[in-house]
């Protein structure tokens, strides 16, 4: 006998209990399950006593499991209408996943294969035909990926610590995706698959949506960087791990290493010439990004490469513009957001910079953090030749700046979009990435665990979908802040970190998550990593550091 409590109900079994026949909903609106706070797919059987939750779309651990599972459909569907093409799947603009036909330009063949393949699915899902998962050996996957022509995967699987690959079997279908799965096709109806040149987009339900698939919003420049970065890596041959490792293991690594640096270098020179082309004009620079983009080295580096085109940029922190704690008004539930807008002083901050860019002498606030309330001032006056930098998560926001001519200002959004794949079926999240940055940065300067950052990063994300995101678009320039080479310094930084969070912890699965694919990259030494990187601010030894 054993028990099994579910939503606070507890009752006792005799034989082994698959966790979909304890679901009394039919609708199949639960996607996995947490059993003693494992993830567990609704297949699994259990035998012992146990708390078990099921989660919908609404749970950001169901969404990873539904878009896997719709990508491997989505292949499925390829293997049995067009066999001999080859795709690739990269994380997308407006939280979508893009499927690239690498065999196919022409756009109206693409319109027309996405439109069968979409057929296809639809058929797959009303069959409701089971995902079981299987064993191999590595010798075996090697074998079933060479009789299909997976080059791409039987490169990654060298790296492979374990000696056994978990496969997917659908029917006569095989494949692995590195992630848990459905219980079968019937699970995926919703989805939407859209046109978008040079292929089409899997629109997914998201979590930070209620299990909705979000409104697509097109964004053309943030898109553009997405593409430039794809084509960056794939001309550097880095865009999956094992290209990559192959860089880690020859003896032209630093040329490599330095190679990456030389291209932030230049996106810098660039930024430095278009300011400096129009710099009667642009008397303010804005710079804003999501958690973790390098955006304090970035906006140093920025200012040291205007200073070398003869401008004398200042910088001004917005953190400076903070009310007085007792003057931030609660929200409607009583609790104070303190990434929204209102907690700045919009009004003087929008004074003292059209004064600075007048040429008048304006006293700036200084904000006591320990006291929480503004401490002073310090009086500033800038030349014509001085440009002022702003750096914040609403730096983009033309709320905060609406004294200032559209004309006047220079808008940078940073962000780190790597494009580098497990294999051309299972692309790495860029937020993925963002984390780990987080997770290494804490660990490093503040002596924070793994768990802590982990436990906040859904508060993080929150802030950044309401404040950031949605002015991206905005910006004059996206500059790429992601290095090829990072995971490989990274992950000895990381995994040490990830590894302390024990089985019982609620953060285990977030944890387990990143270490999965965290663990096939080979390490670079952090010794050739310029002083100067932007991964610096990250891993410690900036030579900007004070």
């Amino acid at each position: 006998m054993f028990k099994l409590t579910i939503q606070g109900e507890t009752k006792e079994y005799k034989n082994n209990v698959v966790l979909k026949d304890l679901i009394k909903d039919p609708n199949k609106q639960y996607f996995i399950a947490l059993v003693n706070n494992r993830l567990r797919e609704l297949s699994y059987e259990v035998s012992y006593d146990a708390e078990i939750s099921f989660l919908d779309t609404t749970n950001q651990e169901a969404i990873f499991t539904y878009e896997a599972s719709l990508r491997y459909l989505l292949s499925m569907a390829f293997h049995k209408l067009y066999p001999s093409l080859t795709f690739k799947f990269n994380y997308s603009i407006s939280r979508t996943t893009f499927c690239h036909i690498l065999d196919i330009e022409d756009s109206t063949k693409v319109r027309d294969i996405m439109g069968k393949l979409k057929k296809e699915m639809i058929r797959l899902i009303k069959e409701d035909i089971p995902i079981e998962r299987i064993e191999m050996s590595n010798k075996e996957a090697i074998e079933f990926y060479k009789k299909h022509g997976y080059q791409d995967k039987i490169d990654i699987i060298q790296y492979r610590p374990e000696d056994t690959v978990h496969f997917y079997r659908c029917g006569s279908y095989l494949n692995y995706m590195y992630n848990l799965m459905v219980p079968s096709t019937g699970y995926l109806e919703n989805f939407e698959l859209r046109f978008y040149s040079p292929g089409f987009l899997l629109q997914y339900p998201r979590a930070e949506e209620q299990g909705n698939i979000p409104k697509f919003e097109d964004a053309p420049i943030y898109g553009r960087t997405l593409r430039d970065a794809n084509r960056w890596a794939t001309r550097i041959d880095a865009n999956t791990i094992a290209k990559m490792n192959e860089h880690a293991s020859s003896d032209s690594m630093v040329e490599f290493v330095h190679m990456n640096e030389s291209k932030h270098n230049q996106m810098i020179a660039e930024i430095g010439k278009k300011i400096l082309d129009d710099h009667d004009n642009i008397r303010l620079i804005a710079i804003a990004g999501p958690s973790s983009s390098g955006k304090t080295t970035f906006s140093t580096r920025l200012r040291i490469e205007l200073m070398t085109l003869g401008l004398k940029p200042t910088m001004i922190s917005l953190d400076d513009y903070y009310l007085d704690r007792d003057q931030i008004q609660p929200d409607a539930n009583g609790k104070v957001d303190l990434e929204h807008i209102n907690t700045l002083d919009i009004e003087l901050f929008n004074q003292n910079m059209l004064d600075l860019i007048d040429g008048k002498v304006v006293d700036i606030p200084h904000f006591d953090f320990m006291e929480k309330r503004r401490s002073g001032y310090k009086k500033v006056k800038i030349s014509p030749e001085s440009p002022i930098i702003i750096e914040g998560i609403h730096a983009l926001n033309e709320e905060l700046t609406t004294l200032i001519p559209k004309h006047q200002k220079f808008k940078i959004f940073i962000s780190p979009q790597l494009q580098i794949n497990i294999d051309n079926h299972n692309p790495i999240g860029i937020t993925s990435l963002r984390l780990l940055r987080r997770i290494v940065r804490d660990r490093k300067f503040r002596n924070s665990p793994a768990s802590k950052t982990i436990a906040m990063w859904p508060s993080v994300r929150e802030g950044e979908f309401k404040w950031i995101y949605p002015h991206q678009e905005g910006a004059d320039y996206i500059f790429n802040s992601g290095l090829a080479y990072e995971f490989c310094v990274m992950k000895k930084y990381a995994l040490d970190t990830l590894m302390e969070i024990p089985r019982d912890s609620e953060h285990f699965i977030t944890a387990n998550r990143l270490i999965k694919f965290l663990k096939y990259f080979k390490d670079i030494s952090d010794e050739v990593v310029p002083c100067s990187s932007l991964l610096r601010e990250f891993i410690g030894g900036s030579c900007f550091e004070v």
